[in-house]
């Protein structure tokens, strides 16, 4: 078996439009005044390759024109590139995929192609990537203030039975505040709640029969699997969900479906139906921006203002305990709080 990094054989078929694609985007870089060296210049042709040796080798191979999101995110994912000491590095990640989306637009700019973005889909799902080549002089993490929490907690509660009104009847509605408070409550990433299943609701061993109170997320791409708190409200709010879909007769077993018949829930639509599910709580749509992760970030925020240690919530997150660095000027230097 050849190395990652071994070198391609002689250029032919689709290893060509491979090749041709990275030159044309490496010359028409080097004409726009780019200070690209020689060793810059060999480094990503050798990142290419390795991307290249990946969509030939497929059965069927992929072809350069048909690339998509699922194939970059299937690519970044393999064991070769996880167990690579380099390629360990977020930031090595973060390169290669942004190596990737540059040579795809530019060639889809040179055909006179419309390009919908592939690999920076994938860096949007997985937040150490996505965040892995900005500076230590970043803003901090994104986050609902108290108030703006409130008012997204009592809207998504809102969909739940009460005496006093009653319940969302929508299944789909119901599922997109449900997969919105599950990120807020939960702290899961959109993928993560796109991938749950039903058998990752935990429901036995709770304070209240019948009401999730935990989740299994498992392993995506290079992340492990582990185990989420679920709030309380959204525990509830779980739960109704979870009778509405059998009532519904739902299929499947993705817990968050995008169709009756079990379809999984795609990337661009479930963005859509969180930014839509935050637009009508009330929330400032200038909140919209980051809106999944800044749910995820105000999770985690409350648990540590709450006195949980950093090591169990970067253990709840799925990341490095060095990453709770990002919140400590935050919880330790302000009079923040959230519901």
């Amino acid at each position: 078996m050849r190395d990652l990094f071994d070198p391609l054989p002689p250029a032919t078929g689709a290893i060509a439009e491979f090749e041709i694609a990275f030159e044309s985007w490496l010359k028409a870089k080097l004409a726009a005044g780019s200070r690209t060296t020689d060793a810059s210049g060999d480094l990503y042709r050798a990142m290419w390759q390795t991307f290249t040796k990946w969509c030939v080798e497929q059965d069927p191979p992929v072809r350069l024109p048909e690339v998509s999101a699922e194939d970059v995110r299937r690519f970044a994912s393999k064991p070769s590139i996880r167990n690579s000491a380099e390629a360990l590095s977020p930031r090595y990640v973060w390169r290669l995929l942004d190596l990737i989306e540059k040579v795809l637009a530019h060639r889809a700019r040179t055909h006179g192609a419309e390009y919908t973005s592939v690999a920076a889909q994938v860096l949007a799902d997985k937040e150490t990537w996505h965040y892995a080549n900005a500076s230590e002089k970043d803003p901090l993490p994104q986050y609902l203030q108290a108030g703006d929490a409130a008012l997204l907690v009592s809207y998504l509660s809102a969909a739940r039975p009460r005496p006093s009104r009653p319940a969302v009847r929508n299944w789909q509605e119901l599922r997109n505040r449900t997969a919105v408070a599950l990120m807020l409550g939960a702290g899961v990433t959109p993928g993560e709640v796109r991938a749950a299943q039903l058998g990752d609701v935990v429901v036995s061993g709770g304070r209240t029969k019948s009401v999730p109170w935990k989740l299994r997320i498992q392993p995506i791409g290079t992340s492990a699997a582990r185990e989420t708190p679920i709030a309380s409200w959204a525990g509830q709010l779980l739960q109704y969900w979870l009778v509405m879909r059998t009532q519904e007769g739902i299929l499947g077993t993705n817990l968050l479906p995008a169709t009756r018949s079990g379809k999984p829930w795609g990337q661009v639509t479930q963005y859509k139906a969180t930014r839509l599910v935050m637009r009508e709580s009330g929330l400032d749509p200038a909140l919209e921006k980051g809106g999944s992760f800044r749910l995820r970030h105000t999770f985690a925020l409350r648990q540590l203002r709450r006195g949980q240690a950093e090591e169990v919530v970067a253990a709840w997150l799925g990341v490095e305990v060095a990453e709770m660095a990002r919140y400590r000027r935050i919880v330790f230097t302000s009079a923040w709080d959230v519901v």
